[in-house]
């Protein structure tokens, strides 16, 4: 049995989504983060950076901290979604990397900036909006000519798809990348996807409906103090 220690973000989605892909049996402990529960003795014990997600794998009695470790972890316990092939193996590995290190976080800088951040600093919004639409742009590149971003379906087309289906909260027009989005519209019609991105709670009314301007506005309220107090996810 794995513990997953989560809440309900891209990053935390990454682990979900893989665990239900797999069919590795797991328990969901919640992390509320607008009550900083990722800032207690109990949750740095985990992870000392007090950031979610984390795992514990009771069988191997291992603790992982750090999604991109977690699902190479989690794709080499399951051997699935990672290539032995060295060659095909490094393919996967650099869009994960890619991800890490640069969708994830400008995607994560434009959210701060565009939505939760009290004073509105368009210079600081534009620079992140447009690096990620740099690279949607990307993305869309290597897309054009794979069906995914490295050969078949794997952790590196769980972690950018987790961030890029996202791209309204980070203020960004998708419109222009047609391939980026069939690739988010084929892995959405995964049930395992689905269900992954549901955990520990739904959100997705926040993403997009008729009530979702509202309910954005409430959560962002809320949201904004993580922010300003530095305890984010």
């Amino acid at each position: 049995m794995i513990d997953l220690y989560t809440a309900p973000t891209p990053n935390g989605w990454k682990v979900s989504v893989m665990l239900e892909e797999t069919g590795l049996p797991y328990e969901v402990h919640p992390v509320d983060l607008m009550k900083g529960q990722q800032k207690t003795p109990e949750f740095l014990a985990l992870n000392p950076n007090g950031r979610i997600p984390v795992i514990v794998d009771r069988e191997a009695d291992l603790t992982i901290f750090e999604s991109g470790a977690i699902l190479i972890y989690l794709a080499e316990k399951s051997g699935r979604f990672m290539p032995s092939d060295t060659k095909q193996r490094m393919a996967v590995l650099q869009w994960l990397m890619f991800q890490m290190g640069g969708l994830g976080p400008m995607m994560g800088q434009a959210n701060v900036f565009y939505r939760y951040m009290p004073e509105k600093i368009e210079a600081a919004i534009q620079r992140y909006q447009a690096e990620t639409a740099r690279l949607f742009g990307v993305l869309d590149g290597q897309l054009a000519q794979n069906e995914y971003l490295a050969g078949d379906y794997s952790i590196a087309d769980i972690a950018n798809w987790c961030w890029a289906r996202t791209a309204f909260w980070s203020g960004v027009d998708r419109e222009p990348f047609p391939h980026l989005n069939r690739w988010i519209a084929q892995i959405e019609d995964r049930p395992a996807a689905q269900a992954g991105i549901k955990v520990p709670v739904d959100i997705s009314e926040l993403l997009g409906g008729s009530e979702a301007k509202n309910k954005a506005e409430t959560f962002v309220r809320g949201a904004r103090t993580i922010v300003t107090t530095g305890k984010d996810d």
